[in-house]
């Protein structure tokens, strides 16, 4: 079955000459990402060239994604807006709300009863607005977006940050949150200032053990987790072209990691082949005859210099496997150098478990190669020293791998094959272990790597590798063994080296499922009923929040001044509070739980201001929000990086906290921010941050004159009666004022619904 087929048709008969318009207008070669976004803009052909980095540009994506998770509030916000059908394609997957505990069939077993409730209000408001619904178990969202509805040269938007993954099969493919999917399913046109540039020129082939993980964890240790913030990475090259084009997937998957807006490979050989093998011919014989325009112009690749805002060269002949971490996904080791890191900073050698799958590393390539060190063990006389657990991406990956007999493979090395699903890599682990405060070491072929991200506990060391490297290591059972020089011992005491990993790109049998566990939408949704029980636990209606009361703000209390990484997982955590995502009360006594207190340097205890006294965070909260007073959270850099869960900026706007000042946001967080109506500024000057101290009372002036690239002015009244102030910054324009004043987006789309 081929999705949408007449929608990709009609875009492509009107691509070419959207390009030309565009061509003409900006006045020179054009990158691929320029030609997307100047053939996606809302208001049609292009008239004006934009300015990269300044200009907010309105957009009309092809399609809007949405994971389990995060689809709760999106889908809770979108039935205020008054429509009674989506705007263009959407769909929804239940990969988020599956815990990994023993293994596939009993792990889905569990979650289809635990969150039966959750289940069945996705499934009844897909069903009533015309929504695309994928059950529990059909997979991981962004594999099932890759093997279903990608296509080159499209624009989709998902509610999660790792949508980027569909820029390997030359899609232009933005994380967001709940809101924007809204607007965006509403009819609304979709924001975004037009991004920066990045382009990376491969060059050389793959060879041995280094796989395209290793490209995005080279990439990643040199861009760090905020270097492609506000930018678009396009990758090129003779290298680019030899990527499978899973491959491609999983370096744009890993991009969120780097904060890049998306990354995106020109269309080629290879994603027809994927097209193909996957059943869609169809679109990849349309995308053959605009291949031209599918990937950048050839004077751009000759000259990169010139047209992106920044080149960065790898040699994929000379590229070394990677392991990127403890605790963040940018801290780049070559296989080479990990060992003597591991002993010169103390970290524990025993590797506990090797993780590998999820939507960033489970193609039938990934598993493919993965097996192949692992058939070499078993037929060696060699298993797993580590816990070694499997995710396959989809059903269709999952079945097929099984029918190929790769699964029994890891299930006879000692390997545990769980749910497609998320699983370990959001959290959702009920890890074995007698101490869940112990100092321990894992590696996955996931994508983050933060600090009690996986299992919970702050003492888990998180390495990030390839499939195949993490294979070998949970073999070894330690994190010195570097499996291109060193020798294992099996069972009758011979010296045994594995050899390089072999995979395959497509199944040469092609893909099988017998249900991939799609379920259309009714035809007429007019009479599908959509129930919240007043007292569930799991599901709330959402109220609309206030609108500003047109006046500065004054006398607000410190919550937090945040110190370090601050990620959406500081700020909103996943695991067991994945269960409250779609009722915002409950899910907010998570808030902040996971941020250091610059203070004390402890987590989810703060000073409450009325009191005096230390308590949780959301406590302090609450306390501050029964008497009528607002406050405000003071963070370090790049706030807000990780997942695009909008419950980050929903909580604390639930329970009152006015503004948010950093030093600098995340792209997707601080858009969250900027919809709910909330106040998010950065420092003027960066060391203002220290001039806050623990008993401040804050006003925030200037707007009573709100205008776009004025600063405001933020006083500090100190304990001591004494006052110091200074100046912070915003990136709001007047649409985005609007918001403000309106007390958030959802609000101005409810009203303009109403008037009609």
């Amino acid at each position: 079955m081929v999705f949408d087929l007449d929608i990709i048709k009609k875009f492509y008969q009107g691509y070419a000459a959207k390009i030309e318009a565009a061509r003409k207008i900006v006045n020179r070669p054009l990158t691929l990402t320029e030609k997307i976004l100047y053939a996606h803009l809302w208001n049609g052909n292009a008239t004006q060239a934009f300015e990269r980095g300044k200009d907010y540009v309105d957009f009309a994506p092809d399609r809007v994604a949405m994971q389990d998770a995060t689809a709760q509030m999106a889908l809770l916000q979108f039935m205020q807006s008054g429509r009674s059908k989506v705007s263009v394609p959407s769909t929804v997957h239940c990969d988020h709300l599956i815990q990994a505990q023993i293994g596939a069939i009993p792990d889905l077993t569990r979650a289809k009863s635990q969150n039966k409730e959750v289940y069945d209000f996705l499934a009844s408001v897909s069903n009533k607005y015309g929504i695309g619904f994928w059950k529990p178990g059909a997979g991981i969202i962004h594999q099932v977006v890759l093997e279903n509805y990608a296509f080159p040269g499209g624009m989709m938007i998902g509610t999660d940050s790792h949508t980027v993954n569909a820029g390997g099969l030359g899609m232009v493919a933005i994380g967001v949150g709940g809101a924007d999917a809204c607007d965006v399913m509403a009819g609304l046109p979709w924001e975004l200032k037009f991004p920066k540039l990045i382009g990376i020129k491969l060059t050389g082939k793959l060879n041995g053990w280094t796989s395209s993980k290793d490209i995005i964890l080279k990439v990643a240790g040199i861009l760090t987790v905020k270097g492609g913030t506000g930018a678009i990475v396009e990758y090129f090259g003779e290298g680019a072209n030899s990527l499978s084009c899973t491959g491609k997937g999983t370096i744009c998957n890993m991009g969120a990691e780097i904060g890049a807006t998306t990354s995106i490979f020109g269309y080629d050989k290879k994603m027809g082949d994927y097209l193909r093998g996957t059943g869609r011919a169809e679109v990849a014989d349309e995308a053959d005859k605009l291949s031209e325009n599918l990937t950048g112009d050839k004077e751009v690749y000759a000259n990169p210099e010139k047209y992106f805002d920044q080149v960065i060269e790898i040699n994929l002949s000379e590229l070394e496997p990677h392991i990127n971490g403890p605790f963040t996904p940018d801290l780049a080791w070559p296989i080479s150098k990990f060992a003597e890191v591991v002993e010169k900073n103390n970290w524990p050698e025993k590797l506990e478990v090797g993780l590998i799958g999820s939507c960033t590393n489970s193609s039938y390539e990934d598993i493919t190669r993965a097996a192949s060190v692992a058939k070499q063990a078993t037929d060696n006389g060699l298993s797993t020293v580590s816990e070694f657990t499997i995710t396959p991406g989809s059903e269709q990956v999952r079945y097929t791998v099984e029918r190929d007999g790769y699964l029994k493979i890891f299930e006879e090395m000692g390997g545990v094959v769980l749910a497609n699903a998320c699983g370990p890599c959001i959290g959702q682990w009920a890890r074995h272990t007698n101490d869940p405060e112990k100092k321990n070491s894992i590696v996955t072929s996931y994508n983050r790597n933060f600090a009690k991200r996986n299992d919970g506990n702050a003492n888990t060391y998180a390495f990030v590798a390839s499939p195949e490297i993490t294979t070998a290591m949970a073999i070894a059972g330690t994190l010195k063994f570097n499996p291109l020089t060193d020798y294992l011992t099996n069972v009758n005491g011979e010296k045994v080296r594995l050899k390089e990993p072999e995979g395959i790109e497509l199944p040469v049998k092609g893909f099988a499922v017998e249900d991939a566990g799609f379920q259309p939408p009714a035809e007429d949704g007019s009479k599908v009923q959509v129930e919240v029980s007043p007292t569930s636990d799991r599901l709330q209606l959402l109220e609309p929040f206030p609108a500003w009361k047109e006046n500065d703000l004054k006398n607000l209390k410190l919550l937090i001044k945040a110190k370090g990484k601050c990620t959406t997982d500081h700020i909103s955590m996943a695991g067991p509070w994945l269960k409250y995502r779609g009722h915002l009360d409950n899910i907010s006594n998570n808030l902040l739980i996971g941020a250091v207190n610059f203070f004390n340097d402890q987590t989810n205890l703060v000073k409450n201001q009325i009191s005096g006294n230390y308590g949780p965070l959301p406590d302090t909260q609450r306390a501050y929000k029964a008497e009528g007073i607002g406050s405000v959270i003071v963070a370090d850099e790049n706030y807000g990086e990780g997942s695009s869960r909008e419950h980050a900026a929903m909580e604390p706007r639930h329970l009152g906290v006015k503004a948010v000042i950093v030093k600098s946001f995340a792209r997707i967080h601080e858009t969250n921010l900027k919809k709910q109506g909330m106040l998010g500024v950065t420092f003027a000057d960066k060391e203002d941050y220290y001039k806050i101290l623990e008993d401040d009372v804050i006003d925030i002036n200037g707007l009573e004159q709100f205008t776009p690239g004025t600063p405001l002015e933020v006083i500090l009244h100190h304990k001591d009666g004494s006052t110091e102030s200074f100046l912070v910054n915003h990136t709001y324009n007047q649409q985005q004022i609007e918001w403000f004043k309106a007390g958030g987006a959802l609000n101005i789309i409810r009203k303009e619904f109403e008037s009609r």
